[in-house]
């Protein structure tokens, strides 16, 4: 059965970090979901300008569990997790990604979320220079590399660290189907 990736994100997320995994992660053969706060397109950030945009497969209202998805992944840019981080039901999906333990993968501004939704007290992670202190005020062990992997989270700095990113979100999704066959025999 095709892995399903959630891939939360609204209007300005970072282009490069939403398109570039996505289209790694479908190559890999996974099939992605975008959610978004409203239905339509959202629009992407791309360096200092509005870049292309993306359609929006469901919305937060429409998502009630993360059954039926393996992974959540979250792009950054600057004004998508600000604006995700105060909408309760995008933290709620976060919370529920969380309580299952299924991989949860924020790049850039993206861990903000995850200081909102309370999962980083005591992980190693990464991120954009100027979310580092947010983390570190959050009980994080934040660490300067292109990917940080600790339990189900994968954090990253920038849009440079894509392939490193995409690569263990990938590796960790193999290693969870993996389980979950060894789990079952």
């Amino acid at each position: 059965m095709t892995k399903r990736i959630m891939i939360l994100a609204t209007n300005g997320f970072e282009q490069s970090e939403l398109m570039k995994p996505k289209a790694n992660l479908e190559d890999a053969g996974f099939e992605t979901t975008v959610v978004s706060l409203e239905k339509g397109e959202i629009k992407g950030w791309d360096e200092k300008n509005w870049g292309d945009s993306v359609a929006v497969d469901k919305t937060v209202d429409e998502i009630s569990s993360c059954e039926g998805y393996d992974a959540l992944l979250l792009p950054g840019g600057q004004m998508n997790p600000d604006i995700l981080r105060m909408n309760n039901k995008a933290i709620d999906i976060v919370k529920m990604f969380a309580s299952t333990n299924k991989p949860i993968a924020a790049i850039c501004h993206a861990p903000w979320l995850l200081v909102e939704a309370d999962l980083i007290k005591d992980k190693t992670v990464t991120a954009w220079p100027s979310v580092r202190t947010d983390l570190k005020n959050a009980g994080a062990n934040v660490i300067d590399q292109e990917v940080a992997v600790d339990g189900n989270l994968i954090t990253s700095r920038n849009p440079d660290d894509i392939p490193a990113f995409s690569k263990a979100l990938i590796e960790m999704l193999g290693e969870n189907v993996k389980k979950r066959e060894l789990e079952s025999a």
